[in-house]
């Protein structure tokens, strides 16, 4: 089996833009197991005030609508969940899983907004030694 992370954050175009990716790779349904990792950080914004009190992974539309998208495709997914640091949790997660492949969603930043608030992606692609994958954001 190849094994796939394929961590998401809220933004729901992007995750399916992974899910798509994913569905896409050659013989999919037959050799590709996925696993969906959404990362609770402190200062998650974008989630509404009932989640802080049920935080569940399943609870989030785009962690919902990737699972979906893989799971339509014929393509065994399992949902992970974790917090605390997103660069660390997924580099943690891509260990303890073993997986092959790291498949990220892009976001536009400019080089500035990089420098300044950093960029999980560039970290995740600096620090692993497996392959990472940038799909584009989707519809953004």
């Amino acid at each position: 089996m190849y094994r796939v992370l394929l961590p998401v954050d809220t933004n729901e175009d992007r995750a399916l833009a992974q899910a798509d990716y994913v569905s896409s790779l050659p013989d999919a349904t037959e050799s590709i197991e996925v696993y969906l990792l959404f990362v609770f950080t402190e200062d998650s914004e974008d989630l509404p005030r009932e989640f802080e009190k049920f935080k569940s992974a399943s609870r989030i539309s785009s962690v919902r609508r990737a699972q979906e998208a893989i799971e339509n495709a014929g393509i065994d997914v399992t949902i992970l969940e974790d917090s605390g640091d997103t660069e660390g949790d997924i580099l943690e997660e891509a260990e303890t899983y073993d997986v092959d492949a790291i498949v990220l969603g892009g976001r536009k930043r400019s080089p500035v907004g990089k420098a300044i608030f950093g960029s999980t992606t560039q970290g995740v692609i600096l620090k692993s030694d497996r392959p990472v994958v940038v799909t584009g954001g989707g519809k953004e």
